[in-house]
């Protein structure tokens, strides 16, 4: 698929506000339908999730503290109508520590997002067999 480059937003999200909801809500206020995120910073209590294929599902991983947001990377496209935000994380703990993985929640400390917005045919993410909602694949 071949997109060209809308918009480009750089903004730092309050301290307080939960991160995926901000930037899924975020991109439904601006019509956001399709792009790139990236973000820095520091969360709170995040929670992280790894795929387990037998379990269809994802496990979940609750880290507790504050953890260095080292790195966040994901897309936007559109789930059940609406804007949804894929994204995974890096997150260092105070000893260097680093966990990464799917991101389910975290309250944000201090984060600073840049998003991309994408133009081009709507990317839909739909229910699988496996228990993910993907996009359809590219065939060859």
């Amino acid at each position: 698929m071949r997109f060209s480059r809308g918009r480009n937003f750089l903004l730092r999200v309050p301290e307080g506000k939960e991160l995926l909801g901000f930037i899924n809500e975020f991109a439904r206020k601006n019509n956001v339908l399709i792009g790139t995120v990236s973000a820095i910073g520091s969360l709170k209590n995040p929670k992280i999730g790894y795929f387990d294929e037998d379990a269809g599902g994802y496990k979940v991983i609750e880290l507790t503290g504050t953890y260095e947001l080292v790195s966040l990377t994901g897309n936007i496209s559109v789930k059940d109508g609406e804007p949804f935000a894929h994204i995974h994380v890096a997150l260092g703990d105070s000893d260097g520590m680093l966990y990464g993985g799917h991101l389910i929640e975290a309250e944000v400390f201090v984060a600073e997002v840049f998003m991309q917005e994408l133009l081009g045919e709507l990317l839909e993410r739909k229910p699988r067999e496996n228990g993910l909602s993907l996009w359809d694949a590219v065939e060859l």
